[in-house]
């Protein structure tokens, strides 16, 4: 992800454009896109009676910073993040008219031809940039979409040919983008520190100087949409993510109970989730959720995911006040940079790299 001392973070073997690919209208997907153990996941039913409990928390972030309702939102937050995870957030104070330049912009960057999306692709040295992530071997299947990743904050760590040479207007747009949801995610954060009745101070200032990284998605129409997968199933490897849905096509789903439960987005509502950084500070208590994209065979499907980490130099572990002779650590301490170092070492797999870290 980021540099430190000449070595990289994370590096992704190159593969092929998705979205190239999918131009060329052929009736079967290439062999190295078909992931058949994807067809077995359970997907909620659509006749299940009990449909309310089957979608995921609302939160409304005007209520949860508001005096007066502070107590009841509080509560729904805190609920959410235990028990999902994930919730789609309203009334977040981001404005209509960003977001909506925003969304056409990452289309437009999307459709720049291939000339130009060359300036911004992947090399073997680095992660960051158009390409896929998590590629460790040429015989790993790939999943089906393409994706444009790269540091937002600190200003210091973008790297060069990135985020400084993105187009006008769209670089400024993202800075604006990018300071919105700082401010959101250190104001959730803040929140949580409430609901888990410790000092807010405990849990914010492990993000204060934070490492902001952003994950723009793109994943095309597919003839055979049952064969492949737009994002394999993981959880996220950060402490919080804010995901916008693009064009509002529906595709992200949940693991909930053992079955896929299906996200389906509120116009210019984020969808945020819990980490594992996260549930690593909260010694388990909020749970980091599996979760996959998948694609559909009609309309390509556009996301621009938020990513919120402490700094390298940061060692995380269960807060001191979370933990009791009745609620012992959980997790091990660890460092960011050798958390970062371990999971991108390897492919995505659920939520078996956290595994490696629990006590």
């Amino acid at each position: 992800m980021e540099e430190i001392n000449t070595k990289p973070l994370a590096t992704s073997l190159l593969v092929p454009s998705v979205q190239e690919l999918a131009k060329q209208n052929f009736s079967s997907v290439p062999q190295r896109y078909i992931q058949h153990q994807h067809e077995d996941m359970v997907l909620i039913c659509e006749e299940t009676n009990s449909t309310s409990s089957l979608e995921i928390p609302v939160i409304d972030m005007h209520n949860l910073l508001s005096i007066e309702a502070e107590n009841s939102e509080l509560d729904k937050l805190h609920l959410a993040c235990k028990e999902w995870g994930f919730f789609q957030l309203i009334n977040h104070g981001v404005s209509p008219s960003l977001l909506k330049k925003l969304k056409l912009e990452i289309q437009d960057f999307f459709n720049l031809p291939m000339s130009e999306k060359k300036k911004f692709w992947q090399t073997p040295q680095h992660i960051e940039g158009f390409g896929q992530a998590y590629v460790v071997s040429e015989d790993q299947k790939l999943d089906w979409g393409d994706m444009f990743y790269m540091t937002t904050l600190p200003t210091h760590s973008r790297i060069p040919h990135l985020f400084p040479q993105l187009p006008l207007p769209f670089r400024d747009t993202l800075e604006l983008y990018s300071c919105n949801m700082k401010n959101i995610a250190m104001a959730i954060i803040g929140q949580m520190g409430k609901a888990l009745k410790i000092e807010e101070m405990e849990i914010r200032e492990l993000f204060e100087d934070e490492i902001q990284k952003m994950r723009m998605n793109y994943y095309p129409p597919c003839p055979q949409p049952e064969k492949v997968i737009g994002l394999t199933n993981h959880s996220d490897g950060v402490g919080l993510t804010i995901l916008l849905h693009v064009n509002e096509v529906e595709g992200l789903q949940i693991k909930k109970d053992g079955v896929w439960v299906p996200i389906k987005p509120l116009p210019n509502a984020f969808v945020v989730n819990i980490g594992e950084i996260l549930e690593i500070v909260t010694n388990g208590i909020y749970q980091s959720i599996e979760h996959r994209a998948t694609v559909n065979s009609e309309i390509e499907r556009l996301s621009i995911a938020t990513f919120h980490s402490p700094e390298l130099d940061v060692v995380v572990g269960p807060v001191a006040s979370l933990i009791t002779e009745q609620t012992p650590a959980r997790f091990k301490r660890i460092k960011m940079e050798d958390y970062f170092r371990g999971r991108f070492a390897r492919k995505l797999d659920g939520k078996c790299y956290l595994d490696t870290i629990r006590i």
